[in-house]
């Protein structure tokens, strides 16, 4: 079983002058203590389960291609970018880039779009209905796919056109960086990983995991796609300690709310979770730590990812 590190707060101290250092400084940390993923939101203001709107927030593309040039062997990605939030061609470009400047370290994650309030704020405009933006990622990705591996491009779809459009240089990944579409929706994203993504990203529990994995197999069958041809891998927020004196201590000092919405564990705990994922079928577990706790990170990375280097 392989991990990643997802990074969705951009709390790393007061001064907001500072992020970019300690985001840099946590991804080159990863690449050097086993993590073989480093991602982030595509979002412009926080989200609720991550922390209050107010926070400094990062642009994701701009963090990629920035640590593209300071990283070198960890894979980058968002985990996912908003179908709605650039033009598809623009975007195909953007990714190259990236792919270009990681010299083939980028997985390209994409998904439907679901917080309105900033798509309110920013302007974008948000179609009420999930099989709406459902189908829009879905000829987006057509249309990106055709970007990064055709001469020339001409697209006239429903809702996104390209007319004879150049895009030099290609990515280095061949035939195309591998694409992942995020969301667990059983009806209609998951068939789309079948139709098209070379991994899949969902969360929940281990039996819900399982479950939506069980869904993929089944689009797989129907789309006539070997099932495991898709990595499979699934997100989950940690506050991790060493014991239960350490990890209530933890818990007081970083304000864990209530209502957390990963898991606060020892390390057997999460060693014993972390288990019962990779059985339900993942391969790559990407974690984040509640308000960028460096410990957790550590202590995973020390006590907890020995266990599966073997599996």
């Amino acid at each position: 079983m392989k991990f990643g590190i997802h990074n969705p707060s951009w709390r790393f101290g007061t001064d907001p002058a500072g992020i970019f250092d300690a985001v840099k400084a946590k991804a080159q940390w990863a690449e050097k203590h086993g993590f073989t993923w480093f991602s982030v939101m595509d979002h412009v203001i926080q989200i609720a389960m991550a922390g209050p709107p107010e926070e400094p927030f990062m642009e994701g593309w701009t963090i990629l291609s920035a640590l593209a040039a300071v990283t070198e062997r960890i894979r980058l990605a968002t985990l996912v970018s908003s179908v709605h939030y650039r033009n598809p061609a623009h975007l195909a470009k953007i990714a190259a880039g990236v792919d270009q400047i990681s010299r083939g370290r980028l997985t390209f994650g994409i998904g439907a779009g679901w917080f309105e309030a900033e798509y309110k704020q920013y302007g974008w405009e948000f179609p009420p209905k999930p099989a709406t933006r459902i189908a829009q990622m879905e000829e987006a990705v057509r249309l990106i796919l055709a970007m990064w591996t055709e001469p020339r491009t001409t697209f006239h779809g429903k809702w996104f056109h390209a007319e004879d459009a150049i895009l030099e240089p290609k990515p280095v990944q061949k035939p195309h960086p591998p694409l992942m579409i995020g969301g667990g929706g059983e009806q209609l994203t998951l068939r789309a990983v079948a139709r098209y993504a070379n991994a899949c990203n969902v969360g929940g529990t281990p039996d819900q995991v399982r479950h939506k994995y069980e869904v993929l197999r089944r689009h797989c069958e129907a789309q006539k796609r070997d099932y495991d041809e898709i990595e499979r891998t699934n997100v989950i927020g940690f506050v991790l300690a060493r014991d239960e004196a350490a990890l209530a201590a933890k818990r007081e000092r970083l304000e864990v709310p209530a209502q957390f919405m990963g898991f606060a564990g020892t390390v057997a705990q999460v060693t014993d979770l972390i288990g019962q994922y990779r059985d339900a079928g993942s391969q790559l577990l990407i974690s984040s730590a509640w308000r960028n706790d460096p410990d957790t990170l550590e202590v995973l990375a020390a006590d907890v990812m020995p266990a599966f280097s073997s599996g």
